[in-house]
């Protein structure tokens, strides 16, 4: 029925809003921006009418939640960077079917998930500085997904992204995108070095686990990756202990996926973080290879969904 057209890790730092024209830091992050725009390009192309966003600035810390009002629209300032995002404006449409049903197909694999169509919440910036680029004339409707995840099993997300993809190819009439908004190496500069670090990564260990890591990406190793990705998160300081890409990967197939990811943009440092925007191949889906459950264990879990 419905179909998962692309897939990308992306990065949504506040430099490319202060990279634009007039601001602090002009032209700075143009490459960062010109590789959202050829996301929402090939977003266009293959037909999306959704974009999904895994957001590690949305903080929960009880079960998985879907943002998805019929329309999102406000100013918006960040209230951990302030001084860098401030006051910025923001409008596009959402999708309450789809959120609805993303939420309950989510259920039905055993992945306690709640959808919010009639709601004040706002989404956070790791959404609005992604469709700031890819959907500034407002094409895609946008759905965003919680993916600063306090007490959560990262299998348990991958196991989310693998039943949100079952949703939208068994039960959705439409074209998704999934991306994951998070960085790589999460460091940020000690407070009062920012300045000096925001082209810079924080130590030279977290540069090179990250350059490995994206050779494991570009070279298809996925379990290999996926083995690490717990260890990888916890001493790299993964944004959102990188619930974002374990849903992303759990979406593509989890260690069992075959693509070979693609640069979009070239890995760059920013305020000692890693960042950088990837394209991941969507490739078939193996209907019995769900993540297995771990917090969920308990839970019943339908037969055609175990390993």
């Amino acid at each position: 029925m419905g179909k998962l057209a692309l897939a990308a890790k992306i990065t949504h730092v506040p430099s490319m809003y202060l990279s634009e024209p007039g601001r602090l830091y002009e032209g700075l992050r143009r490459p960062a921006i010109e590789g959202h725009h050829e996301i929402g390009r090939l977003c266009r192309q293959r037909g999306v009418d959704t974009i999904v966003v895994f957001d590690t600035h949305w903080l929960v810390n009880a079960g998985y939640h879907i943002n998805c009002p019929a329309r999102f629209e406000g100013i918006y300032t960040s209230n951990e960077l302030p001084h860098f995002i401030r006051n910025m404006p923001y409008a596009f449409p959402g999708n309450p079917a789809l959120g609805q049903l993303l939420a309950k197909v989510a259920g039905d694999y055993g992945v306690e998930t709640l959808a919010h169509d009639s709601t004040t919440l706002a989404p956070e910036y790791g959404t609005l500085v992604p469709m700031r680029y890819m959907n500034g004339d407002q094409h895609f409707k946008v759905i965003s997904i919680s993916a600063l995840c306090t007490v959560h099993y990262l299998h348990d997300s991958a196991r989310l992204g693998w039943a949100m993809r079952k949703a939208i190819e068994d039960h959705y009439e439409g074209t998704v995108a999934f991306l994951a908004s998070g960085s790589l190496s999460h460091r940020f500069a000690q407070n009062g070095l920012a300045p000096d670090y925001i082209d810079r990564i924080w130590s030279p260990f977290l540069d090179m686990l990250d350059q490995q890591v994206l050779q494991l990406w570009q070279h298809g190793r996925w379990p290999e990756f996926c083995a690490m990705l717990p260890e990888y998160a916890a001493k790299g300081h993964g944004e959102g202990f990188m619930h974002d890409t374990a849903m992303l990967l759990g979406a593509l197939g989890w260690s069992a996926y075959s693509g070979h990811a693609r640069l979009i943009t070239p890995y760059f440092p920013s305020s000692g973080t890693g960042q950088v925007n990837v394209l991941f191949p969507v490739t078939p889906q193996d209907g019995d290879r769900i993540p297995a459950p771990q917090a969920i264990a308990h839970r019943p879990v339908p037969a055609s969904a175990r390993l």
